[in-house]
């Protein structure tokens, strides 16, 4: 994709999760965890990384990212979403002396995922603050309405 295309749909895809972050409030159980204080990085094909903090909270913000860049370089370097991997590793589907990520900088929380767009440029995200699935979930909701 175009650096300038790929760049207006990253920027709206940061403002959408902007817009859906509060409705986390109504959810003690992710909204304990970061009280909206939450970050997501991107990564495409080539290196290239996109972020963005979210919230009032530096530190916390900060400890959130170094969380959604290691998810999503996991993502990056594997080819595989953050928890899935790790079934791979640790489930008999390789030693995890192959792995490409050394022990113990494995990841297992979910909330890192490849996602392909639709003229098929990969991306891949990490996005920390909330529980696992929905940190998945929020990234996913942003890019479709961002690319319907």
């Amino acid at each position: 994709m175009e650096q300038g295309k790929l760049n207006l749909i990253i920027q709206a895809v940061f403002k959408e999760i902007e817009v859906q972050i509060p409705n986390y409030k109504n959810s003690p159980e992710d909204w304990n965890i970061s009280e909206g204080n939450v970050a997501m990085c991107i990564i495409t094909e080539e290196g290239a990384i996109y972020g963005k903090l979210f919230g009032t909270d530096k530190i916390r913000q900060r400890q959130f990212y170094k969380v959604a860049w290691t998810k999503a370089s996991q993502v990056w370097i594997t080819g595989h979403s953050t928890g899935d991997y790790e079934k791979i590793v640790f489930g008999g589907g390789m030693d995890p002396e192959d792995a490409p990520i050394e022990l113990p900088d494995l990841i297992g929380w979910v909330g890192g995922q490849p996602l392909t767009l639709a003229d098929g440029t990969l991306l891949s995200i990490g996005f920390s603050g909330f529980r696992g699935f929905n940190d998945i979930a929020i990234v996913k909701e942003a890019f479709k309405k961002v690319t319907s």
